[in-house]
């Protein structure tokens, strides 16, 4: 027996959605109820169906210009799009224990350094500083490079003076500051991407020190594309796409340079 149509009330009723909101969702396209001759709303099976869909997607947080996106297709691949939301989630909760993981450190590092002099404090912060990347970075990098290059550039760090070390941050930020210069233009081969490689380079040789070959220094940054922490950290600071953009103009620079 083919199931009667339901006015507002009973679907409102029987879904917990005020006859507001419906209201709202229709005016957004969402829901298309039929009409009778005297204006009432009636709601198929279908509808009720659809808006089932709706509630489900915006109990798990996805905004409505998004549900309107995955609805208005003639197929909607809900499935689909609750995964890509699901993997999205995941990736920010990666992201949000960092920031508590760095939070935490920096708390430990402020109690630690409270009563000492100004020098020790800052020795504290760069040996926290080197232990932290260890702990992110460690593993991979010295499978890739080797324990005695990580060891000679953790030697480095720790023996920058205090207005060396400075200068090195202040690069670090410049060159997220250059990156989103450059990346505006969207040209790799521009004044302004060949100048982020120069800043880059410079940064690279303050970590390494002198004697790496090109090839390694090319290896490296073509290998931040592999590494989602990477990709996170350059895209983050200078928006979509920068991780990419920043080693097609290493790469350019390096091909002018070789020229």
């Amino acid at each position: 027996m083919k199931e009667r149509p339901k006015t507002i009330g009973e679907v409102s009723r029987a879904s917990g959605v005020s006859p507001r909101t419906l209201r709202y969702y229709e005016e957004r396209g969402l829901l298309r109820p039929a009409r009778t001759e005297a204006g009432y709303r009636l709601y198929a099976a279908a509808d009720e169906r659809r808006l089932a869909h709706i509630m489900a997607m915006r109990s798990c947080g996805l905004p409505l210009t998004a549900i309107e996106h995955i609805m208005g297709d003639d197929e909607p691949n809900i499935h689909g799009a609750l995964l890509k939301h699901l993997r999205t989630l995941r990736a920010q909760e990666k992201s949000l224990d960092a920031a508590l993981h760095r939070t935490q450190a920096a708390l430990h590092a402020i109690e630690g350094i409270t009563n000492m002099s100004t020098e020790d404090a800052f020795e504290k912060l760069k040996q926290q500083g080197l232990e932290s990347f260890e702990e992110t970075y460690g593993r991979e990098a010295r499978e890739r490079y080797g324990s005695a290059v990580i060891d000679a550039t953790n030697e480095r760090m720790m023996a920058l003076t205090r207005d060396e070390w400075d200068a090195k941050e202040l690069l670090e930020e410049s060159i997220k500051v250059q990156l989103r210069l450059a990346l505006a233009g969207n040209d790799p081969a521009s004044k302004e991407a060949a100048e982020l490689a120069r800043m880059h380079e410079r940064w690279i040789a303050i970590h390494w020190g002198p004697g790496y070959g090109k090839d390694e220094y090319l290896g490296l940054v073509r290998g931040y594309l592999a590494d989602p922490r990477f990709i996170d950290y350059y895209d983050d600071a200078a928006g979509p796409g920068a991780t990419a953009f920043l080693v097609k103009a290493v790469e350019a620079y390096q091909g002018n340079a070789e020229g």
